[in-house]
């Protein structure tokens, strides 16, 4: 193969087979060799104008550290990754690589394998570095949510010199994190990434839930000059068809969480899953190793075409023995003690409209009935507001989450902030930006302009926000 061609090639990711892969809970995915990762990053054309880095939400220098590891300087890759991005041992296995997307080489044959050159980046780089606080600051925030968005907000506010405590309504920290599959994520990925915090004046508490165990005017009272909701979308969307209150009827992130947390999980040997989104994949995956010789199907009332569903999961998918049922609605489920059907309506695609998008009709009288055990509902999420003031203000995000209605995601109380994200790296960018909200509205209680966030790693210098060459966002929150 010629350096011309050779472009267009990308280097093979090794993966497990699905025979082997599907008895157990293995990482799929493997890393790159040194050499490997070399080979791969020399593709990069290292573009002028650096649109991989306009599609990441946190303006991750992808272009720098694929340069770098081009030319076998991991130990300065690993740094500039990590320079930007304190969840990289996370993200290098589950981010959805919307630099990927946005690749030039996307479009003349297969783009960088910018996500797996991150690992690379980490893993023949040295990353065990610590974080370096600036002076402290001697005030008080308050984060509630150990999820992306508020690990990230904690990250940039103690770089800063505040003193954070982050409240967890569950025992683990990682948020909606902890329901990826040990197969995306073998689980102690987080915990490699919050290492690096040992230096912070951090504290997390776990086991408290907002609204019922505290509130967040509570905590100003308590001392606390801000207040971050992170809390997400973590309750469950249901149909709002028959039956779907019947035992063996289970909601997909919850299922997710209890399988990683290692609680006792039954399902049958007729499992269906309804959704079309990642967590849907990551549910009729998950059923399948846990039930190896069941038949497991995931039903979504739109083609393949238009599951929300990443490209890669949807590929992975497909030689693990599930069946892809296209165009079916639930309508009604049956049983009497316990699940035993499923029944959909049969849809159809509509004509495209001016936008080009096609929507779904029903077709009339047709039906179809899937016997079904356990049926797993994987139809999206939203906010737990139990216990939450109205008067907040809150309004709803894209996927669920809660916001604040003012600029920065302050809320309607002065010193609440509340913000999220449709994804692990946009929760992140969430976070960073009530971080910088946060910030300026303390420094403006004390007279004082806020400034840049220093290097993380304590050298005093202030980074660039965005590398040469970058232009706008090629994305919204």
């Amino acid at each position: 193969m010629t350096d011309a061609t050779s472009r267009f090639h990308r280097i093979e990711i090794p993966e497990e087979q699905p025979r082997e892969r599907v008895a157990d809970f293995r990482e799929v995915l493997h890393s790159y060799t040194r050499e490997e990762a070399m080979v791969e990053a020399q593709r990069c054309l290292q573009c002028a104008l650096p649109f991989c880095v306009e599609a990441c939400p946190i303006t991750q220098d992808c272009r720098g550290y694929i340069g770098l590891v081009a030319s076998g300087r991991f130990d300065e890759a690993a740094r500039l990754t990590l320079r930007e991005n304190p969840l990289a041992t996370t993200l290098c296995k589950v981010c959805y690589h919307y630099c990927e997307d946005a690749c030039i080489m996307k479009g003349r044959g297969i783009p960088i394998a910018i996500r797996h050159l991150k690992r690379a980046a980490l893993e023949f780089g040295n990353s065990d570095l610590e974080y370096v606080p600036a002076a402290p600051r001697h005030q008080r925030v308050a984060v509630v949510g150990a999820g992306p968005a508020g690990i990230m907000c904690a990250w940039e506010l103690c770089l800063r010199g505040y003193s954070v405590t982050v409240y967890e309504s569950q025992q683990a920290i990682g948020g909606q994190a902890g329901a990826i599959p040990h197969y995306r994520m073998p689980n102690h990925e987080l915990l490699i990434d919050l290492k690096r915090f040992n230096r912070f004046d951090l504290t997390f508490v776990q086991g408290k839930r907002v609204g019922v165990d505290f509130t967040p005017e509570e905590l100003l009272t308590q001392g606390y000059r801000a207040v971050f909701l992170a809390i997400g979308a973590s309750a469950a969307n249901y149909p709002g068809i028959p039956g779907e209150n019947l035992p063996g009827v289970l909601p997909a992130l919850e299922f997710l969480y209890d399988v990683n947390q290692g609680r006792p999980v039954k399902v049958g040997q007729q499992i269906v899953v309804i959704g079309g989104g990642d967590v849907a994949v990551d549910a009729v995956r998950t059923s399948r190793r846990l039930a190896p010789h069941a038949s497991v199907t995931m039903a979504y009332r739109r083609t393949r075409g238009e599951s929300p569903a990443g490209e890669e999961e949807i590929r992975e998918t497909e030689p693990e023995s599930i069946d892809f049922r296209w165009l079916l609605s639930p309508l009604r489920i049956h049983g009497t003690d316990r699940v035993e059907a499923i029944e959909f309506q049969q849809m159809e695609l509509t004509e495209p409209d001016r936008s080009g998008r096609r929507a779904v009709r029903p077709v009339p009288g047709a039906t179809v009935t899937i016997p079904c055990d356990t049926l797993i509902i994987a139809i999206g999420e939203k906010a737990d507001l139990e216990g939450i003031n109205p008067k907040l203000g809150l309004k709803i995000g894209t996927k669920g989450w809660p916001e604040g209605p003012r600029p920065g995601g302050m809320t309607e109380v002065e010193g609440i902030f509340a913000a999220g994200g449709r994804s692990v790296v946009h929760a992140m960018a969430a976070g960073t930006r009530v971080a910088e909200a946060i910030d300026a509205f303390l420094c403006e209680k004390e007279g004082r302009a806020p400034e840049p966030r220093r290097d993380p790693f304590g050298t005093g210098e202030i980074p660039p926000k965005v590398p040469e060459g970058y232009s706008s966002p090629v994305w919204t929150p």
